[in-house]
């Protein structure tokens, strides 16, 4: 724009034009379109060969909420499959500040001192219930293990849909089986019903517990205890270490009064410092002794054949969910009824039975 000030009516004054501001955007910066997702034959190609940049692209297929993302992720995992299988799948829970993500550091890199193992670590992380954000970090607190070549760490967001993501951590298992991993780590949230959800993905379900935090026997919970088959005391070290083995004691004669586990296996209950990396190598040892008694007496594969079809019915309630409210009849008449419910016009009951008499009626047409 003309300065007026450069009018002809003001003699003897003059304003210059000034210098040219420079774009926002540096003009040398290339914009970089990220890569179309390649097809399913190309990515099952590609994690057969063990080739870990076609892995994380099929993992976030598999994640992925779009429809057309999800029908190309349910190709890959059905040509994956038969791939699949070949591997040592272990949970791992405790409360938070139990040190799970500085054990798995220091329990992966024990594993992967064989030189034919590969370990893949899926941990699911919380998502805030306001902001539905995820920090992701457990990479950072898994310095080693995430630099080692035969390692693969996925943190995956629970997004406040914890069913959602436990049937997105089983298929990325398939997948992480499907390019050669022979160890799968699992890390739970760490509250609410997570332990359920991977306790029925994995076939070694490991509990780490403190001691010296207060009264441990608040630690002894009986849903979580019945489903873990081995018990750590993390932290014994230091001026801990009687503590650990006290709650050791308590935690060996709260397990007596459990009913036998359907493996067969006693649950053993083990001291050790993931930070000083002490008692290591014991808390393996345990670890393999439990795979070499479920393989004889064939829990094993009783086991894995259970889950498949636990996940099978999983996968039935969550499509039927998804349907219903994705229908754009029933997403319209449920905005209506949730008014009248929030203002009292209605009950909750009575709007729910009239919205799935809806949904019924519909589907019978």
């Amino acid at each position: 724009m003309e300065h007026p000030e450069n009018d002809s009516q003001y003699t003897g004054l003059t304003v210059n034009a000034g210098v040219a501001q420079p774009p926002v955007v540096n003009p040398y910066l290339r914009r970089t379109r990220r890569k179309p997702i390649p097809e399913a034959g190309e990515l099952v190609e590609g994690i057969l060969k063990g080739d870990m940049t076609m892995l994380s692209r099929a993992v976030t297929l598999v994640e992925s909420t779009l429809p057309d993302h999800y029908a190309r992720a349910q190709e890959v995992i059905e040509k994956c499959l038969p791939s699949s299988g070949r591997s040592r799948r272990i949970g791992i829970t405790g409360v938070p500040g139990a040190g799970k993500s500085t054990s798995i550091d220091v329990f992966g890199l024990h594993v992967l001192q064989d030189p034919k193992a590969k370990l893949a670590v899926l941990a699911i992380d919380p998502s805030s219930e306001i902001t539905r954000g995820s920090i992701l970090g457990d990479k950072t607190r898994m310095e080693k293990l995430s630099v080692h070549p035969n390692a693969f760490i996925r943190p995956s967001p629970s997004a406040g849909s914890l069913g959602g993501v436990a049937r997105k951590t089983r298929e990325t298992i398939v997948l992480c089986e499907a390019a050669g991993f022979n160890n799968i780590f699992v890390e739970t949230v760490g509250v609410g019903q997570s332990e359920t959800a991977v306790h029925s993905m994995v076939d070694f379900f490991l509990l780490i517990q403190l001691a010296g935090t207060g009264d441990e026997l608040q630690g002894i919970k009986r849903g979580i205890m019945e489903m873990a088959d081995g018990i750590v005391i993390n932290k014994a070290d230091g001026d801990n270490v009687q503590r650990a083995q006290l709650a050791q004691a308590q935690f060996r004669s709260a397990l007596q009064l459990f009913p036998p586990a359907a493996s067969g296996w006693k649950p053993e209950v083990l001291c050790y410092s993931g930070y000083f990396e002490l008692g290591i190598t014991e808390v393996w040892d345990m670890i393999d002794r439990y795979f070499a008694f479920v393989a004889d007496n064939g829990y094993f594969e009783r086991r894995r054949r259970q889950q498949a079809r636990y996940w099978m019915y999983e996968t039935i309630d969550e499509q039927l969910k998804s349907h219903f409210y994705n229908d754009p009849d029933i997403a319209a008449m449920l905005q209506r009824l949730d008014r009248e419910v929030e203002n009292n016009r209605r009950s909750s009951f009575i709007a729910a039975r009239d919205v799935l008499n809806r949904y019924f009626s519909a589907k019978e047409i």
